[in-house]
């Protein structure tokens, strides 16, 4: 009996050591969490408000807000398409861009790829890349954009406007060209001036299409 509980009193011992050698294996903490989204939505189609006022109407496949990165954003990366509203409900413009990214703090929208708005004038701006502050109420790029209007077609490599579009300023252009200067075959008068168009007219001969010569055609370049 003295030997059977001795034995018992060691393989206890034994028990008691070898457990308390074992390692937890633990994770280590999580510090970062910049990565984890506080909302993903899909499929979205919805109403946006500032100061009570419904501003935006938002139409995205995919939908990310994340509170905890800095600056803290909304992002659209399968693409975005809203609709612009004045207070009365009245709608001013449209935009899409393949991407987008909106800094609720800044109040400030990034979209990037292929970029379109399209205002109730009939404009239309598209490009690579556009800034649209909410502050300011106003959007620019530093990219090469084109701004198509009802009565001419301007390019340029830095384009900053109001919201609304109605006082624009294009640098570095490639060219302003009126509609009647393809529609009349000899004459054409200088193109109008339009509100916020930065370009300056110049005349300048255009190319003979026959052996005569043709008459000088004036063209805007920067």
């Amino acid at each position: 009996m003295k030997s059977l509980a001795r034995t018992l009193f060691i393989l206890f011992l034994t028990t008691v050591v070898a457990c308390s050698e074992e390692k937890e294996h633990t994770a280590a903490a999580i510090h970062d969490r910049d990565s984890v989204s506080m909302m993903v939505s899909y499929g979205v189609n919805t109403l946006i408000s500032d100061s009570g006022i419904t501003k935006y109407r938002i139409v995205a496949e995919t939908w990310d807000v994340n509170t905890v990165r800095e600056p803290s954003r909304w992002t659209f990366i399968n693409g975005v398409f809203f609709e612009q509203f004045d207070e009365k409900f009245h709608i001013q413009a449209y935009v899409q861009a393949d991407t987008a990214w909106y800094y609720d703090k800044q109040k400030l929208w990034e979209l990037r790829g292929r970029v379109c708005l399209r205002n109730v004038n009939g404009m239309i701006f598209r490009s690579e890349e556009l800034f649209w502050d909410g502050f300011k109420h106003e959007i620019y790029s530093y990219k090469f954009s084109r701004l198509f209007t009802p009565e001419r077609t301007m390019e340029g490599t830095y384009f900053r406007s109001d919201e609304n579009m109605n006082h624009y300023t294009i640098s570095n252009s490639v060219g302003s060209f009126v509609k009647s200067d393809f529609e009349n075959s000899d004459t054409a008068t200088a193109p109008a001036a339009v509100p916020g168009d930065t370009t300056t007219v110049i005349p300048q001969q255009r190319p003979a299409a026959q052996k005569h010569k043709a008459s000088p055609k004036p063209i805007v370049q920067q």
